[in-house]
């Protein structure tokens, strides 16, 4: 039995590394976002500072250990068997938790999905152990330290109300003080402000979370708190000296410091506060697992109430979990694409594809918001509001730079006030989520900085709805799915625990090896939107949309002639993203005249031609889209479907469709489709004409008919459009090379 539970503990290791790559793919975005979104620092030196600080922060989360011990559940009403399952269900049904919602690119709360799945996984072991004995589930509840655990649940509820509050009230006041022309204000009270925001991270940082640190002694921290005010004084009066020196003599950027040292700090906060939501219960198991051995006891009757005892964590082990993530933060694909949703959703800019659709309850905030403005606008005094908003006029674009999501100004307050509010829970020992805290305050003081504008706040709003209605899914998900592979290995033994690991770590490898096709957005930065740059776009995007626009067709056709549902919702969905990711490649055309205001005339040209192109292609992504959604209606309202020679002619559409757009060795041309239109738009015709002669008869009713004909116009839009893209390809080779500068509109 002994055996058992050594392989238990040695899988269990294997998941927390897991877990820990997967977790901090996830919570990249909270320490990173800030520092690159303002893009004050190259990307390789905001990735050292932020490693350097998880590195250390590392050390300090021992005391957050307690909480997978016995913050939720008492330990003592367990036997050691019972233990190392509940244990084990947690981690399975944490990595693949986690791993489902980075992979659809959303943050979510690490702290919400342990605690509930510690809360799952030991409401299913309970329940297991009632019900073996024959007992009430009404007991359950002594079971379950629900004082703590409704204490923790209830502080994370809080702080998105006061995160959010909180950066919008302190964003509102710093623009105020230093507008978004800050370079004036900034040589005047920029140390101070330095000084007030480093001393505020060394306060809240080291000497409020020195405690939980595993290599503090008692007499050390004692001397800390005995001499917290001459410290800060002291602080604060030798930065404010040293900042005005930087200022004055060296120029010195000393937003750079401040926003490095916060995204040192947040990083620090993160893994001192979160460090325990990945290797806070195999540590626990590895505790368990030693108070058991040493007692010699049957596992099956062996209570853990040794649990309840205070332990600290081994620091060898906290700086190999810090190695693990800092490894995570610079080669997870999809840490970067997390963190993207996060820069995208508090930006500045406008006119691009919003990465989140509106939705009725976004609708609904902004219009109340709006009536608000326009009531509060007739109150307020005229001089007071010309005052206000000079402080809140942005900062004219210097020309060739590339828009900022956010200036230098919000992401210091990000930080900053970030790590103040995390590690004030650490030093708690409050296992507080740094997503609800970080995304929230990045969310406040966007909405205080005037970044969700007419254009955008609808898109904005849905979003952080999106997002915060994934975070109390999770907690559903969690405690579900942890209650369930508890129930699986109680009711399968060994036999279970083994292939429900191995199945766990197989999804995990198989997921992380998908390869996904998006840019950097260092890449996307570096890139010159040239002529043959952007020949080069369209000869591969053009043929590898046409070849997806035919597969979906096919999907439609296919689902709709089986009659088949649940198919076609599969199809019209499909459609919908393909259509949305056509609008962000045309979107790109805008980027274009951000980066370079003054091209040369070839270049300009070339632009419009890739704007024109992908303008054809999106055209037809919204006639399929279209043609997915009425065949979808029609299905689902049970109208007839096609038969007999109307359904051969409708698949043989499609096969010519997809013949007259490949070449002879069957891939994607555009030539091979201009050379071949007007033969396939004679035989649109003859169909139509099929049709109309089949429509007396009595064949086919008038939905039908309108369907079919949908069908056809489709076609005509595919070859049509996709005739002008070939042509605007070939334009691009012709244009004139010529010195001459045009200035974009």
């Amino acid at each position: 039995m002994e055996q058992y539970y050594i392989v238990m503990l040695a899988f269990l290791a294997v998941i927390a590394v897991i877990d820990l790559f997967v977790g901090v793919s996830n919570d990249a975005s909270n320490f990173l976002n800030s520092a690159l979104g303002c893009r004050i620092a190259s990307f390789r030196t905001t990735m050292w500072v932020a490693s350097l600080g998880v590195l250390l922060g590392a050390t300090f989360s021992s005391g957050m250990m307690e909480v997978a011990r016995s913050g939720i559940f008492h330990p003592q009403m367990f036997s050691f068997s019972e233990i190392m399952v509940v244990f084990f269900a947690v981690m399975v049904a944490d990595v693949i938790l986690l791993d489902a919602f980075n992979s659809l690119g959303l943050p979510t709360s690490t702290t919400v999905s342990i605690v509930f799945e510690l809360l799952g996984s030991a409401a299913a072991a309970a329940a297991w152990k009632l019900l073996d004995a024959g007992q009430s589930l009404g007991d359950l509840y002594t079971y379950i330290n629900t004082s703590k655990s409704l204490g923790i649940v209830s502080g994370i509820l809080i702080s998105v109300v006061v995160a959010f509050i909180s950066g919008a009230v302190i964003q509102y006041l710093a623009r105020l003080l230093f507008s978004f022309r800050f370079e004036g204000m900034y040589r005047r009270i920029g140390a101070l402000y330095g000084a007030f925001s480093i001393t505020a991270i060394i306060y809240f940082l080291v000497m409020k979370g020195a405690k939980g640190a595993s290599f503090m002694r008692a007499e050390w921290i004692d001397w800390i708190n005995a001499n917290t005010s001459p410290i800060l004084i002291t602080l604060f009066v030798g930065f404010t000296i040293l900042f005005q020196i930087c200022i004055s003599f060296f120029r010195i950027n000393v937003f750079k410091i401040i926003i490095l040292a916060g995204t040192f700090s947040l990083a620090f906060a993160f893994a001192g506060n979160d460090l325990v939501n990945f290797v806070g219960v195999p540590i626990a198991a590895w505790d368990s697992f030693k108070i058991w051995s040493a007692a010699q006891s049957p596992a099956e009757t062996f209570m853990m109430g040794d649990l309840l005892k205070p332990a600290t964590a081994a620091t060898w082990m906290l700086l190999a979990s810090g190695m693990v993530m800092v490894f995570t933060l610079w080669f997870s694909k999809k840490a970067h694409r997390v963190i993207q949703t996060s820069i995208n959703l508090a930006s500045t800019q406008t006119g691009e594809q919003e990465q989140f659709g509106a939705s009725l309850p976004g609708r609904m905030i902004v219009r109340a918001a709006v009536g608000m403005g326009t009531v509060i606008s007739q109150i307020m005094p005229g001089f007071l509001q010309r005052g206000i908003a000079s402080r809140f006029v942005p900062a004219p674009q210097e020309k060739g730079t590339i828009p900022l999501p956010f200036d230098y100004v919000r992401a210091s307050i990000n930080l900053v006030l970030s790590a103040i509010l995390i590690a004030s829970a650490t030093s708690l020992q409050l296992p507080l989520s740094t997503t609800y805290v970080t995304f929230m305050v990045a969310m406040g003081s966007s909405f205080a900085d005037g970044a969700w504008d007419r254009e955008t706040a609808v898109y904005r709003i849905s979003g952080v709805l999106t997002v915060i209605s994934g975070w109390f899914i999770t907690a559903l998900c969690a405690s579900s799915l942890a209650a369930a592979a508890a129930t699986i290995v109680f009711w399968g033994g060994e036999t279970a625990a083994v292939i429900l690991g191995l199945a766990a770590i197989a999804i995990l490898v198989r997921s992380n090896l998908k390869k996904h096709e998006e840019e950097s957005l260092a890449k996307q930065s570096a890139q010159r939107f040239t002529a043959p740059a952007i020949r080069t776009i369209i000869d591969s995007k053009s043929p590898a949309n046409l070849c997806r626009t035919l597969d979906l067709l096919d999907e439609v056709v296919d689902g709709l002639l089986a009659d088949r549902e649940l198919a076609l919702r599969s199809a019209k969905s499909d459609a919908s993203e393909f259509f949305d990711q056509l609008s962000k490649d045309r979107s790109v055309y805008y980027r274009m005249a951000m980066m370079d205001k003054t091209p040369s005339k070839v270049d300009f040209n070339a632009r419009y031609c890739y704007f024109r192109a992908f303008t054809n292609m999106r055209e037809v992504g919204r006639s399929l889209q279209s043609l997915a959604k009425q065949s979808l209606e029609h299905v689902a309202n049970r109208h007839r479907v096609f038969k007999g020679d109307l359904a051969e002619e409708l698949r043989a559409l499609t096969a010519e469709l997809r013949r007259i757009s490949s070449s002879v060795d069957g891939k994607p041309d555009l030539e091979e489709l201009h050379l071949n239109a007007k033969a396939a738009i004679d035989r649109i015709d003859a169909m139509q004409s099929e049709l109309m002669r089949a429509i007396p008869d009595g064949e086919l009713s008038i939905r039908g008919s309108e369907l079919y004909l949908t069908f056809l116009l489709f076609a005509r839009d595919f070859i049509n459009h996709y005739e002008i893209v070939s042509m605007l390809a070939a334009r691009i080779d012709s244009l004139e090379q010529t010195p001459s500068v045009v200035t974009a509109p």
